[in-house]
């Protein structure tokens, strides 16, 4: 019998949302004159911090897709596609939210730059886009693991095209899911390859993961993949320069950070995939569970959204490096606190949004 559920990957987005919280709370609260590049520890943070959203997106496009191909193992695709656009459309709605400001509102003013497009939209709209994907691929697993490689792959080589990228004719709101110009902090591209990538996985995983003995070249397949794409990535594209004489590929290389990126994820998947069985029941599994509910609570605690207060106004970049730690240990526990006792899963969020967004439809 084929698995329902990676348990392992549960493990992976309670790593990824606990780097979010502690990444959020000391890059918003610590003074600058701390942020010193040539000091070790600030160094590691720093890259640990770098590979947190790389690992949200591909674990989006993984675990999205490995449901959706099961849905059509059993013949309830058009549910799951039925669910995947709605749950889409409520991120997108629930990113603009949290980013609205209601105190402005009530002075009679509109601060627009809540149409600055961030995770929530940008992973909204992924999910819409894995379901097109789905049906242009005619529900063919390897047609649909063709197409997340060459759309991949094509993402992240082309960066140097859109990576200063600027829309002056296109109206705000759709510029900002293509360009950073209007301060968007996630857009669609390059971000989406890392979805491609996670979608590729998942039919990987929707084929052999079933099969137990291939759990030991599987974990193998994502360490050593991994760590080749994180030192010779940049060779190999300079390579395919020489090969294909296109120099894009040269200029991919030179500000490689997409690939490597996804070295890192793939590394962490390959150890938080060979312990899993200890993850199982752990608690960190429990917050993988609940990303949705934690990143509104922690957004809503730094940046204020709805209330207008928020650590960010009280104590915006004045912390020395040992408050910042212990704050962001406070912070961390404040927050998975108030998921677990007020917010039991992500359904709790999505259900809530679901009723309001179909009481609207219904006026």
């Amino acid at each position: 019998m084929k698995p329902t559920r990676l348990f392992f990957l549960d493990a992976v987005r309670a790593f990824a949302i606990l780097m979010m919280l502690q990444g959020h709370f000391i890059d918003s609260l610590l003074n600058p004159i701390y942020r010193d590049t040539s000091n070790t520890v600030y160094n590691v943070w720093a890259y640990f911090r770098g590979i947190t959203a790389p690992t949200f997106f591909t674990i989006t496009g993984l675990v999205f897709v490995f449901l959706l191909l099961k849905a059509k193992e059993k013949g309830t695709e058009r549910e799951r596609i039925k669910k995947g656009i709605n749950r889409g459309l409520l991120l997108i709605i629930l990113g603009y939210a949290l980013r609205f400001s209601f105190i402005s509102l009530m002075y009679g003013q509109v601060n627009m730059n809540f149409l600055q497009v961030d995770v929530l939209q940008c992973i909204g709209l992924s999910l819409i886009i894995l379901i097109i994907l789905f049906k242009i691929s005619l529900k063919n697993e390897w047609i649909l693991a063709t197409l997340f490689l060459i759309i991949g792959f094509s993402i992240f080589v082309s960066e140097p095209l859109y990576r200063t990228l600027k829309i002056e004719n296109a109206p705000i709101l759709f510029a900002n899911y293509i360009s950073l110009q209007n301060g968007s902090i996630f857009t669609i591209i390059p971000w989406f390859g890392y979805v491609s990538f996670g979608g590729f996985i998942a039919v990987l995983f929707s084929k052999f993961g079933h099969k137990n003995n291939y759990k030991p070249l599987k974990i193998i397949g994502f360490l050593v993949i991994g760590i080749l794409l994180i030192f010779y990535s940049s060779t190999a594209l300079k390579l395919l320069d020489r090969i294909f004489n296109l120099p894009l590929f040269t200029r991919s290389a030179n500000y490689n950070y997409l690939f490597s990126r996804l070295g890192n994820v793939l590394v962490i998947f390959g150890l938080f995939y060979t312990f899993e069985t200890f993850l199982k029941q752990a608690i960190i599994t429990k917050i993988g569970q609940k990303t949705l509910s934690i990143y509104v609570i922690h957004f809503m605690i730094i940046y204020g959204s709805f209330t207008g207060l928020s650590l960010k106004h009280f104590l915006y970049k004045s912390l020395n490096p040992t408050q910042a730690i212990l704050g962001a240990i406070v912070f961390i526990v404040v927050v998975c606190f108030i998921s677990f006792y007020y917010v039991k899963t992500n359904t709790y969020i999505y259900n809530k949004i679901r009723r309001f967004y179909n009481k609207l439809k219904t006026k």
